[in-house]
């Protein structure tokens, strides 16, 4: 089997919300994230994404996930996809829509709210929220700062931490219960 090349990461988390919100309005949004399955393809548009979610869709050993809101959720925000490393979750792919990049994103909080959701993804798991992922170098601070992600083995790979993790959940997801050990 041809090995895939790991991807660096660069999204961006402007703004750690607890949904998504509208950046001319500030209006608050409610979230929903679901599992994206190969029968709902026709929701994602080419022209509205960097990756070909389409061949991603494909990989059996992954996961995809959508975010939507709760009163539009024809309409996706962000895309997910997971692999299960059997002691934490890996995130090999987070991607915002078109139009939540940029300087003229129309919903802040989109990134964060995909991360927050890997994280309760590995609780869930029994991974006490660990995830990892490969970040673009010149991004290694940003996700320092920003998630309390941190280096492992002094590259761009990155992980978050229970502790973290669930820090982040709570600002997303905040009916989500886990007893610390």
């Amino acid at each position: 089997m041809k090995r895939q090349k790991d991807r660096e990461l660069d999204f961006e988390i402007d703004k750690l919300t607890n949904s998504i919100e509208n950046s001319l309005t500030g209006e608050v949004f409610e979230t929903e994230v679901t599992r994206l399955w190969h029968k709902d393809s026709k929701q994602i548009k080419k022209q509205d994404w960097g990756f070909d979610w389409h061949k991603e869709l494909k990989d059996t050993a992954s996961e995809i996930y959508k975010l939507t809101t709760l009163n539009n959720p024809m309409v996706i925000h962000g895309l997910i996809c997971f692999t299960d490393k059997h002691d934490h979750v890996f995130m090999p792919l987070i991607e915002g829509a078109r139009f939540n990049k940029g300087k003229h994103k129309l919903y802040r909080g989109v990134a964060g709210n995909l991360v927050a959701f890997g994280c309760k993804v590995s609780f869930e798991k029994g991974y006490d929220g660990v995830v990892s992922f490969i970040a673009k170098s010149q991004l290694v601070e940003h996700y320092h700062k920003t998630l309390g992600a941190k280096q492992f083995g002094g590259g761009n790979r990155m992980f978050i931490d229970t502790k973290e993790a669930y820090t982040l959940i709570k600002q997303y997801f905040k009916n989500f219960n886990y007893d610390k050990p």
